[in-house]
């Protein structure tokens, strides 16, 4: 038996869990649904990457209690340092599986923005939850770990921003993981109406170490026709995490989603980055940026799906890869039938520091429309020696060279993260990780 068929909880907890959280009865029946659908459906099977044995279903406890904090003060240095506790009025910090802090501006609240965690939104505004949760973006019965993410969610955050409202400053969440027992099924939901506009940024920290953890992250996000949502994360998730991370967005008509991904996790990873371009006009652009080291496996999937005329979609990703880790990158540009004018490109760049590190890039483009445009590249490679040449003798040593290399490598996504604390601290995460 592999470590995918063993379950820490049945569907009488999940029904108790559900019930003592107050929950509509709408998530509730969603839960047990999905749980018992969680039985019988397959592990999904990320190309190339086989995950049968990462335990993503055993854990010790589903939900950890932790004490809130009153203040921006009460924050942890490592916290504290992407905040500026001085000004920052729109901000949600979990710890663990309890919502600790959240702060939302007097002025977006009279406008009708709603910024809260993901369970007390099920609860006060249920109707508006029910409509877009786990129904377009990600379907419960896609594989075991959707429907398992619907049966257990335990975390999250719920953005909603309406119609013709501007929002200028950057919300921020802080997903706190500082219990070794913490098992995360976090579920985010962004919710941005026609005209609207909104910079959304998260980051995931571990300060502790684990075991045995598990990960079950899913995004969804919703933009309405001529609304802009730009989605900003930095993933650094401890060693001993197995997580999954689907993050997954849909755009209207002139409607733009960009997505600024810092995927540092330590643990083996599996992560699916899509965007359905449903309207004419409609715009998808993703930047992820990954470092890998120690023996970790990761696979990385980036998909762009036009529907929509004259949509555009570009997907960047660069990769760095040392010791002995692994990963996949799958680049995936779809032109589907009658997505005609649209426009598809893709780059894929994996750096290898020593000679046991493996990247694989991938890049696919599927094509069923003939009046359409589309590029694709792909490289695999070490440190470029003339690069280090040319530094070196400019009287710089060889190990700073390489690290001024590595940085100029990632920064086409480092630069695109709003917040200078977060931007901050990938740089010093990329720091930590290739030194």
């Amino acid at each position: 038996m592999t470590v995918e068929t063993k379950l820490s909880v049945d569907v009488e907890y999940v029904n108790t869990f559900s019930t003592n959280s107050g929950e509509a009865a709408w998530l509730t029946t969603l839960r047990k649904e999905a749980f018992e659908k969680a039985l019988d459906l397959p592990m999904p099977k990320p190309d190339k990457t086989k995950i049968d044995n990462w335990n993503f279903t055993s854990f010790e406890q589903h939900a950890v209690e932790s004490t809130v904090f009153s203040s921006l003060n009460e924050l942890p240095e490592e916290v504290k340092a992407l905040v500026n506790t001085e000004d920052t009025k729109n901000v949600y910090i979990q710890r663990n599986n309890t919502p600790a802090y959240v702060s939302l501006s007097e002025d977006l609240a009279s406008k009708g923005v709603i910024f809260t965690d993901i369970l007390t939104a099920a609860k006060n505004h249920s109707e508006l939850v029910a409509q877009y949760f786990m129904k377009d973006c990600v379907k419960v019965d896609e594989h075991k770990l959707t429907a398992l993410h619907a049966a257990l969610m335990n975390g999250g955050a719920f953005l909603y921003v309406p119609k013709n409202v501007i929002i200028e400053e950057p919300i921020q969440a802080i997903y706190l993981l500082d219990n070794e027992k913490t098992t995360l099924f976090n579920h985010v939901l962004v919710v941005a109406e026609d005209n609207s506009s909104v910079t959304y940024v998260e980051n995931y920290i571990s300060t502790t170490e684990v075991e045995n953890g598990v990960a079950n992250i899913i995004t969804e996000v919703i933009a309405g026709n001529n609304a802009k949502v730009a989605y900003g994360a930095v993933d650094t998730l401890a060693k001993g995490y197995t997580t999954y991370v689907n993050r997954r967005g849909i755009a209207g008509r002139d409607a733009k989603i960009e997505w600024a991904l810092g995927l540092m996790n330590d643990g083996n990873t599996v992560s699916e980055n899509v965007t359905n371009l449903m309207g004419d006009g409609s715009f998808g652009d993703t930047k992820t940026v990954v470092v890998g080291r120690g023996n970790q496996k990761q696979n990385f999937t980036t998909k762009v799906v036009h529907f929509g005329k004259n949509s555009e979609g570009y997907i960047l990703k660069h990769g760095v890869m040392k010791d002995e880790a692994s990963s996949i990158f799958n680049g995936i540009g779809k032109i589907e039938h009658g997505a005609s004018k649209s426009n598809a490109e893709q780059e894929s760049r994996v750096l290898m520091l020593s000679e046991k590190a493996r990247g694989d890039a991938n890049p696919i483009l599927l094509i069923d429309e003939d009046d359409v445009t589309a590029g694709h590249a792909a490289s695999v490679g070490r440190v470029d020696p003339l690069q280090l040449y040319y530094l070196m003798s400019r009287g710089i040593s060889q190990t700073e060279a390489e690290r001024l290399v590595i940085h100029g490598f990632l920064a086409p996504v480092v630069k695109e993260l709003p917040i200078e604390g977060v931007k901050k601290q990938l740089v010093e995460v990329i720091e930590r990780k290739v030194r």
